[in-house]
Formats: structure tokens, C-alpha cells, sequence
């Protein structure tokens, strides 16, 4: 019986230390700063681009360059491009291992709809410090410290918040904190409803792993080294406390994030809101599709509560 026992908890340690192991290999994925082999984004300029007008212009625009201390104390950049006598602006937030200098397609836009822009690097990526990814949550307390910071800089009196991927998720978390006055309206394209949904989806979408019991040990891990959980990291319940309009895009082809998460982000969220479900597109692609509707549809949805 001893035997046993003994054997028993042995078996019982190094499937602990296998997965502790396996929980620190995927913080280093997702969590950790660096490149992230699984995503695949560039600056380059093709001319056959239904947005190359307005990437063009982003990348030869000139800029000025914005910084930051997060309440954590880490030092933040952002690109802020004005709009002639505008006192309309957006925060304009990236996805996931991505940057500020991919977000050439949704700046040319909203400088075209008016707005001046301001695109940060979020925290653990491009010019921007820390080492960690917060899948939203660590980002949401940013995107509303940068609008602060519009306020105060500029003439600005009218903001609109906005993102891609995760920026999308970090946004709608955004929304459901106390907001100050200027922020008029929320635009999120291709959000997820959470980290831990996403990062199990992921899990089973690129490792064909099982999300029990990998997912939460990477959580815990996450927990210990960047300072929260998956779990806290929600969308849907902070999208529930979001009282301004807030404008939801997801394209019907998504493999990134699943379409559905848009669909539950919308039918959890408060009025005013809109849906906007593109035929084909798929992660983050729909301004690609079609720039002249998805310019249309956020100018309409955005017409109504900023003037």
C-alpha cells in the first residue's frame, strides 16, 4: 500500500511540474512580450489595397509624438495626428501583437470622417513599455487615462473610443468604467467576450489542446506575474454597466475570434447600441472588403450622438 502511495504521488508531481511547465511555455506566448510567430501583420503598401490611400497617408503624415505614465508606472507612446480646427478625437487602439503603425486603414478614416487621432502603442508593444499583454484589462485603464490626456492637450471636446481585436475588447472593458464627460461614443471591431474564452478558443484553434486544465494554470501564472486572472479580464460584464452607444462589428468569417463573442457582446450591451455582422469578412478584414461601407457605417452609426 505504501508502494502505491508513494508511486502515486510521484505521478501525481510530475504531472503538476508538466503542467506548470506547459502554463509557463503559453504565458510566453500570449502573455509575455515578444514576437508572436501565430500573427502575422505588416506595414507594407500594395496599391491593388481598397485602403491604400489612407495607409499611405498615415505612414508620410506627420505626427507628433505623445507620452504617457500609466498608473503603474510605465511610460506609454502614442501617435497624435490633428485634424485641422477639429475638436473631435479618436483613441484609436490595436490588436493583439500588433502596434501603432498598423493601424494606417482606421486613422486615414476617421481623419477623413474629421477627427483627429490619436493611436497609442499599448502596454508590452512598439514603443510603449512593459512586458506584459492584458488582454484588454491592464489596456482599458490606459485607453481611458490617453482620453484624459486629449482633453487636456488639445481642444478637443468630443471623443470617440475605438479598436480592433483585442484594442476592441480592451475598449468595451473600457466601456463599463466610470467615463469622463467628452467621451461621446464606443466603435469596437472584432471583440472578444473575454481572455479566458479567447485564449481557450486559441488553445483548441492552434494546439488542438483542451482549455481545462492548461488555461487556468497559464491564468494562474498570469496572475502571479502580470496581475490578473483570465478571468477578470471580462468584456460581457463590463459591456453590461456601458451606458454610452457603442457600435459592435464583426465579420461572419472570423477564425480569430469567433463571431458569436460579437453577438453576445451586443445582446448584453445597453441601448444605444448596433451590430453591424459583415457578410465574408474575416478577422478585422471588413474595412479591407469594403472601405467605402465600413466608412459609411461607422460615419452613420457615429452621426448621431457626435456633431
Amino acid at each position: 500500500m505504501k508502494k502505491w502511495l508513494i508511486t502515486g504521488g510521484v505521478i501525481v508531481i510530475l504531472l503538476a511540474g508538466a503542467l506548470i511547465g506547459a502554463g509557463t511555455y503559453f504565458y510566453q506566448v500570449a502573455i509575455a512580450r515578444g514576437d508572436k510567430a501565430f500573427v502575422t501583420q505588416s506595414t507594407k503598401l500594395s496599391k491593388k489595397s481598397a485602403v491604400y490611400r489612407e495607409k499611405k497617408w498615415y505612414l508620410t503624415a506627420k505626427k507628433q509624438t505623445w507620452t504617457m505614465t500609466s498608473k503603474d508606472h510605465l511610460k506609454l507612446v502614442a501617435w497624435y495626428l490633428p485634424k485641422n480646427k477639429s475638436k473631435k478625437t479618436v483613441v484609436l487602439a490595436h490588436g493583439f501583437a500588433g502596434n501603432k503603425a498598423l493601424m494606417g486603414a482606421w486613422a486615414g478614416m476617421y481623419h477623413e470622417l474629421g477627427y483627429n487621432v490619436l493611436v497609442p502603442d499599448a502596454r508590452a508593444a512598439g514603443a510603449s513599455q512593459g512586458q506584459a499583454v492584458g488582454y484588454g484589462w491592464l489596456e482599458r485603464k490606459d485607453d481611458l487615462q490617453w482620453a484624459q490626456a486629449v482633453v487636456k492637450r488639445t481642444a478637443t471636446t468630443q471623443i470617440v473610443m475605438s479598436g480592433i481585436s483585442m484594442g476592441a475588447a480592451g475598449m468595451t472593458m473600457a466601456s463599463g468604467e466610470t467615463q469622463i464627460p467628452a467621451i461621446k461614443a464606443y466603435v469596437v471591431d472584432s471583440p472578444f467576450t473575454s481572455a479566458k474564452a479567447i485564449i481557450s478558443y486559441q488553445a483548441g484553434q492552434l494546439y488542438h489542446l483542451p482549455a481545462f486544465p492548461l488555461v487556468d494554470v497559464t491564468s494562474a501564472i498570469t496572475k502571479l506575474r502580470a496581475g490578473y486572472t483570465f478571468g477578470a479580464a471580462d468584456a460581457v460584464k463590463q459591456i453590461k454597466k456601458n451606458r454610452l452607444p457603442i457600435m459592435i462589428i464583426s465579420g461572419t468569417k472570423d477564425d480569430f475570434v469567433p463571431t458569436k463573442m460579437g453577438k453576445t457582446l451586443y445582446q448584453q450591451a445597453n441601448q444605444p447600441k448596433k451590430l453591424w455582422l459583415v457578410k465574408g469578412a474575416g478577422h478585422t478584414t471588413a474595412i479591407t472588403q469594403d472601405y467605402a461601407t465600413y466608412k459609411r457605417q461607422v460615419a452613420t452609426f457615429l452621426a448621431q450622438y457626435v456633431q
